[in-house]
Order: structure tokens, then sequence, then C-alpha cells
């Protein structure tokens, strides 16, 4: 059996991946550094800014479960800083676990599936590669580059059959989506300007499940030609922008 690994698989969209990979038929590695409780998902601790550890990780993963034929790199972190109180502390924890750990871990898995001819990566990122607002510096400049280095990775795994793109959610409700407390997506400013007056069309935000579903397509063998792109999964919101 073929294995996949999931980061962030303890909640939200991580957790709804990795549950959607395993009912695919994956033998799935939820990588997180909180428990995975979900059925069917085999819990690795991993701290995504350990880059040194993450071979290492790949190397158990395909021992206890097979070779790895899908990587689904989702685990991140938003920290809510001005400029004014940005920190290095700060910027720098937030780009290893988003944009540094994701590379690594990409590296690791993608030249062993290179080795062998074939295999699957998607690094979940975020219309803040694009369209960004205050307060999110680090995130917006680690999924932008995330985003950049996934293209890069379709070019040179590509010859050697591995496919590698990222998908690009907009709001989807989990923790994330709690800010100081508050849920955005609970607000009057969420209900006016993206659901009253429609700067998001589908007038709603995802859930988890709906952005896994994209992925588990493309982690699929059903995806033969699909690399180097970037999908939206954002219920239109890029569309108005």
């Amino acid at each position: 059996m073929s294995s996949a690994i999931v980061t962030g698989a303890a909640n939200g969209i991580g957790r709804a991946i990795a549950e959607r990979l395993a009912a695919d038929g994956f033998a799935v590695a939820g990588l997180d550094v909180e428990p995975v409780t979900s059925p069917g998902v085999h819990g690795v601790h991993c701290d995504m800014a350990d880059l040194a550890g993450l071979d290492s990780v790949v190397e158990a993963v395909e021992r206890d479960l097979g070779p790895v034929e899908a990587l689904a790199n989702v685990a991140g972190i938003f920290v809510n800083e001005p400029l004014s109180d940005l920190t290095v502390e700060g910027y720098r924890r937030q780009l290893a676990v988003s944009l540094d750990g994701p590379v690594f871990l990409a590296r690791a898995a993608g030249l062993r599936m290179a080795a062998r001819g074939s295999g699957r990566i998607v690094n979940v990122t975020s219309i803040h590669a694009h369209h960004s607002e205050a307060s999110a510096l680090a995130y917006g400049t680690a999924k932008a580059g995330l985003e950049a280095a996934t293209r890069v990775m379709a070019i040179e795994l590509g010859p050697h059959g591995v496919l590698v793109n990222d998908v690009a959610p907009g709001f989807v409700r989990t923790r994330m989506s709690i800010v100081n407390g508050v849920d955005e997506l609970d607000s009057e400013w969420f209900r006016d300007v993206y659901q009253k007056h429609g700067k998001l069309p589908l007038r709603r935000a995802a859930e988890p499940p709906e952005i896994a579903a994209a992925v588990s397509y493309l982690l699929s063998p059903a995806n033969t030609y699909v690399t180097g792109t970037s999908v939206r999964v954002d219920g239109g919101l890029s569309a108005t922008f």
C-alpha cells in the first residue's frame, strides 16, 4: 500500500485532508505538534520548524506505512502583528512553520518520489499569496513564497513523474478564523461586506472538507497532467478583487 503524509493533521483543513485521503485508500501519516485523533490516521509528532528532522520523518513513514506517494503540506500559523509590532522572533517562527518546513519536507518526500518515478505533492497556500491585508506580513510572505516554491518543484520534479501544485483557500471555517478571540466569519463586517454586498460570491465560508476535495483530486492517480499551478478554492472571492 502507498502512503500519504499530511501536515497540520490535528485540526481544520489538515484534519479534513487526512481523513479524506484515508477514505481514498492511502495509509495516512498525520503530522502535527498536537495529538492527531482521526480514525485511520497514524499520528506522528512533528514540529515543521525542525528542518533537520524532516528527512527522518519521511524515512520513518516509509518504513512503517509504505512508499510515500502523496504529500499535503497544510501546517501553518498566523500571528496578527501590525508592522509596528513585528518582531524577528514572530516573523521567523511563521516562516519556519509555513514556508521553510513545507519546502524541506517536500524536498525529502519529492526526491524519494522522483527516484521511484511517480508521486503527487500539494502545498496549501492562501489567497494571501496575492491579496494582502494589514497585520499579516509574515503570513502573506510565507504563502507567496510557498506558491513560488511550488512552481520550481513542479519544473524540477516533473520529468521524474512527480506532479506538484498548490491549493489556495479563501475564508474557511477553522480556528484560524478566530483572531484576538473573535471569529471573523461571525462578525458584522463579514456579514455586511462579504455576504450582503457580495464580495464573496457564494456568500459563505468554506468548510474544511471542501478544500480536502480539491486536494484529493490533485493527489490522486486521476490527476495525470495538472502540475505547477495554483488552484483557488475561495468561493469566487478572487474574482471580485
